[in-house]
């Protein structure tokens, strides 16, 4: 994976520094809640303390940049207020098109400029190193960024009224839980929660927490173990057999996911302890039926933050077929475009793009919107084999995404078509010398549980309290027992990268 061992000093959910920080967070947000003061000052104190605290957690990477994350929100919030004074609708346009350039220009300047110098250099075979700003990505600058453009956009759609609320507005751009990594917000879902008094709420605490055990078990447990092996074979993928190549993409598709989804599930769980409700983010992608679907259920926060702010603006799917086509390649390649400045993420794009394609074209995009094996306990053949292939799919896309260079990529992908494939099914049961046992077990653990709770927000969910009681809470510490137990040193999550 590419170096991003500065992000090391920031301050991670699975760090001991987050462990004091958010209790501590946690009581003094409450106590100002139940203060005897008036509820407007209580509001304001509230939001104000949770910007503190927001700025605290993102200054304890580099307090440097706070400075762009505040002037962020001071000019989004500042062009909401343009927006709705403006006398004429074309007033009002301009307005957002300078905010939307404001942002994607710092966007492109942090994260584009040395990628765009240097391929220009290299297509030109001129040196551009004296060009290069070689400045260090600020962490979570493509999330907030978006969430801030988000509500520009949104009020000069008229979907919701710009606020003066100078305190909310910053809150609702540096929330801390979801500030680097998502889920990428809507002002309209997120900013009136911090418009409106809030009381603590046991069972929605409780369930938080829940989800948070849940989150740290995928991350620690499975991804950081998945780590150690896909690391190892990555180093020296060309020196090994097909079997183990398969083997550590398989293992690194479930790293992804452990380690992506198991942030957003501690993310939207420590929002519950504020009483606040993040937008779900992952929607058991690997039970996909076809690629459609598992765009559906994959980074939610930024597939339909691209549907609704560039597919549907450009026509959607009501539009002559070549436009379709030009749609679909337009949100792929942004996408993939938006993880990084390299061509292996615009390949993977690519790569989805001609995924999906098909699907739309013939009108069967949006074929399974229900849960696969609805009402029943296991999916019939015909799903197994359809989840089996989009997961193999998956797992191809992944080995682009993870790769250094679209060379390194391709050579990857043909090492790993060598015999050997059901020597790696064999393998992943077994221990071998990068010690994939236990690691293997604690996947199907994960996998088990997400299937019986794939009609729940996660894996963790209870809709009734008192059923099977005893046998929750024992299987909870058996969880708290294995992050316990895998808990060593602190790695990382892959999408502060981005």
């Amino acid at each position: 994976m590419r170096n991003i061992s500065y992000y090391y000093q920031s301050m991670l959910f699975n760090s001991i520094e987050f462990a004091f920080f958010l209790p501590i967070v946690f009581l003094i947000y409450w106590a100002i809640g139940y203060a005897h003061i008036n509820d407007n000052l209580k509001l304001r104190l509230q939001n104000a303390f949770v910007i503190l605290a927001s700025y605290v957690f993102y200054g304890w990477w580099d307090w440097r940049f706070l400075l762009l994350i505040a002037f962020t929100s001071f000019c989004s919030w500042g062009s909401g207020l343009l927006i709705a004074r403006s006398s004429t609708p074309k007033a009002a346009k301009a307005w957002t098109a300078a905010n939307i350039v404001h942002n994607l220009a710092i966007l492109a300047v942090f994260k584009y400029y040395d990628f765009f110098v240097r391929e220009f250099g290299q297509l030109f075979g001129v040196s551009t190193d004296s060009l290069l700003l070689k400045i260090i990505l600020p962490v979570g600058i493509s999330f907030y960024t978006f969430q801030a453009l988000s509500y520009s956009i949104d009020v000069y759609r008229k979907k919701i009224e710009p606020t003066r609320d100078i305190v909310a507005f910053f809150a609702y751009v540096a929330f801390f839980p979801q500030l680097v990594a998502g889920p990428i917000e809507r002002a309209t879902n997120l900013l009136p929660q911090f418009q409106a008094n809030r009381k603590f709420n046991y069972d929605q605490a409780v369930d938080g927490m829940r989800q948070i055990l849940w989150g740290l078990f995928k991350k620690i447990v499975v991804a950081d173990n998945c780590a150690t092996y896909v690391d190892q074979v990555w180093a020296t993928y060309d020196t090994q057999t097909g079997s183990t190549l398969l083997l550590a993409a398989i293992l690194f598709t479930f790293q992804i996911y452990g380690d992506f989804s198991g942030y957003s599930d501690i993310a939207i769980g420590t929002a519950k302890l504020f009483g606040i409700k993040l937008m779900r983010n992952f929607n058991n992608p690997y039970f996909s039926r076809d690629i459609a679907e598992f765009w559906r259920k994959w980074h939610i926060s930024l597939t339909t933050w691209f549907r609704d702010y560039v597919y549907i603006p450009l026509g959607g799917s009501r539009v002559g077929k070549w436009k379709i086509v030009r749609n679909t390649f337009v949100i792929f390649l942004l996408s993939g475009f938006w993880h990084g400045a390299n061509w292996t993420f615009i390949a993977w794009g690519a790569y989805h793009a001609i995924l999906f394609l098909p699907l739309i074209l013939l009108g069967m995009n949006r074929k399974y919107t229900n849960q696969v094996a609805e009402g029943c306990l296991l999916p019939t053949w015909k799903e197994a084999v359809q989840i089996l292939f989009t997961f193999f799919l998956a797992v191809l896309g992944w080995i682009i995404f993870r790769a250094e260079t679209i060379t390194q990529a391709w050579n990857y992908i043909c090492g790993m078509m060598q015999f050997g494939t059901l020597r790696a099914c064999y393998r992943f049961f077994l221990p071998n010398e990068y010690i994939v046992y236990p690691t293997n077990l604690y996947i199907i653990v994960m996998i088990v549980i997400e299937w019986i709770q794939r009609n729940k927000q996660h894996g963790l969910e209870v809709l009734n309290a008192s059923k099977y009681k005893w046998i929750r809470i024992a299987f909870n510490y058996v969880l708290v027992w294995m992050i316990i137990q895998n808990a060593g040193t602190e790695q990382t999550f892959i999408y502060f990268q981005f």
